[in-house]
């Protein structure tokens, strides 16, 4: 890396249907006139799959304007998608893209993917014996007892976590029962791992945002959502860990089944959609150098680019320190 560490790391974030991937490609071409180069890095956990495609927006190929794009269609949907593992292959590729005189440009909205390239993130391995142990106590009681018993051994963790998220919530109990100390005790403070990195978030007001959730998740639909889903299906969709999971996906495996009308499927996925752009801007808000822009600013390229380019725009130091209650608040009414 010390052959590249005069490099940006730069990173797009914000909320799903902000225009992330729009405003990436507009930074990698700026970049290209001004006679340097970029590469896209994607940093959307279900973009790593492929076939999803329609549910996800990924951008196709020939939308692509000729920028490289990493890190898409890289897992079958029978695979599970690992943190730990993104972090490895992320980390290689971004010094891997600097080192030939590039600019990483990292874009997408899962946040715990990106804060475990930007930041010190340690992970615990794995015991099969206390896995199982817990996966068959959550299928025999269900999440509710495991989560009373992780807010008791770690009542951080299970506010971050919350009561549905069974497989995170197993995940977090392993990791306490190995270790023996509390699942945030891997998590970062304030270790940035690449030296020069501008955060680019995307903010969009909330009425705004909503309705244009709400649009996106009727195109999905129309544009052939059920399709796709049946053509993945008959490759294992299913049977995935993460990839079935996916909003969207799921309530569309529910309607082939005749589970769910496809009105209650979309509207489900709205409220899903909106839920999980809430969780997105709440984590987030915890980047202090982040720069927000607004969405469909006049000048939202011109900033941009400033932003990710001009290494005063940014303290080298970042910063992912737990919110404060008033932007806790903010995060949960939002939107």
């Amino acid at each position: 890396m010390a052959s590249a560490e005069h490099t940006p790391l730069v990173v797009v974030a914000g909320a799903t249907g902000t225009g992330k991937s729009e405003l990436s490609l507009a930074i990698a071409e700026r970049i290209r006139m001004g006679g340097g180069s970029a590469e896209i890095v994607n940093a959307d956990a279900m973009q790593l799959y492929r076939g999803m495609d329609i549910g996800t927006a990924k951008l196709a190929e020939e939308d692509r304007r000729g920028i490289p794009h990493h890190m898409f269609d890289v897992l079958d949907v029978t695979e599970e998608a690992s943190v730990a593992r993104y972090q490895h292959e992320v980390r290689a590729l971004i010094g891997d893209i600097a080192a030939r005189g590039a600019v990483p440009i990292m874009v997408g909205g899962s946040g715990l993917y990106i804060s475990s390239v930007l930041f010190d993130f340690r992970f615990p391995g794995t015991d099969p014996s206390v896995r199982s142990a817990l996966e068959q106590k959550l299928a025999e009681q269900g999440p509710g007892m495991l989560f009373q018993q992780l807010k008791q051994r770690d009542p951080a963790a299970a506010a971050s976590i919350g009561p549905h998220n069974a497989r995170r919530i197993v995940r977090a109990l392993e990791v306490i029962e190995i270790t023996g100390e509390p699942f945030g005790a891997g998590l970062p403070e304030d270790a940035p791992w690449w030296p020069r990195t501008s955060i680019i978030a995307l903010q969009a007001p909330r009425d705004e945002l909503v309705s244009r959730l709400d649009a996106r998740v009727e195109r999905m639909w129309d544009a052939g959502l059920l399709g796709e889903v049946e053509r993945l299906m008959a490759l294992g969709l299913e049977q995935g860990v993460t990839a079935r999971r996916a909003i969207g996906y799921a309530q569309a495996i529910d309607q082939i089944r005749g589970e769910l009308s496809q009105a209650e499927a979309i509207e489900s996925t709205r409220a899903l959609t909106r839920k999980y752009a809430r969780r997105q801007v709440g984590w987030f808000r915890r980047y202090r150098t982040a720069i927000w822009l607004d969405y469909n600013s006049a000048s939202l390229v011109d900033d941009a680019v400033s932003a990710a380019l001009n290494p005063a725009a940014q303290a080298h130091g970042l910063a992912a320190d737990r919110m404060s209650a008033a932007e806790d608040q903010a995060a949960a009414n939002y939107p």
